[in-house]
């Protein structure tokens, strides 16, 4: 029975998420396994990868061979540098203690790949947020400066439409009491 170490789709439509199994090569892609290995979330940035590392690690070494998407996960979570580092182990290459060193060197140096990736993802939706605010201010500003203009002319027309209704109160006034005075001046005259 040829095993084979591979992806299981799981999730709904445009939102995938996989388990990472050992299956029978010719069972079916969602279809009957012999172990689950772990799932995988692409969705996420970075990547979720969720291995159980001592059973991948030995299925890969007794021959179950990954498919290119899982072998690129077993890479990224380190089963194959482990793997390869057990084997310079077995052909007295270096020994167990400096392959461990090796190995944890290897994972800070990923955790702190990953952690980079993260701060960057951070720091750009920052920055985004802030030239979105930025913009946003701008045409608030704006709103407000065309709004002011316009309750400006606004009151000028209106002061302007107070202004004449007393001019005409006072042309009214002013007829009326020079009226009087032309009459009183009539009868002086008689």
């Amino acid at each position: 029975m040829p095993a084979k170490i591979r992806l299981q789709r799981h999730g709904k439509k445009g939102q995938p998420f996989y388990h990472i199994v050992v299956a029978d090569s010719r069972s079916p892609r969602d279809g009957k396994f012999i172990e689950k290995l772990g799932t995988y979330n692409p969705l996420t940035n970075p990547a979720q990868i969720n291995i159980k590392f001592d059973r991948a690690l030995y299925w890969y070494s007794v021959g179950a061979q990954p498919t290119d998407t899982a072998r690129s996960l077993l890479s990224k979570t380190g089963v194959m540098m482990k793997y390869h580092l057990m084997r310079g182990v077995q052909k007295g290459a270096m020994t167990e203690e400096q392959a461990e060193i090796k190995f944890q060197n290897w994972m800070k140096e990923k955790e702190a790949r990953n952690a980079n990736i993260v701060k960057a993802d951070e720091e750009k939706a920052r920055g985004e947020k802030k030239t979105r605010l930025e913009a946003e201010k701008q045409v608030n500003e704006a709103r407000a400066a065309e709004l002011a203009k316009k309750r400006l002319a606004e009151m000028e027309a209106k002061k302007a439409a107070e202004a004449e209704a007393a001019a005409e109160a006072a042309a009214e006034e002013a007829p009326a009491e020079e009226a009087p005075a032309a009459e009183a001046e009539a009868p002086a005259e008689a």
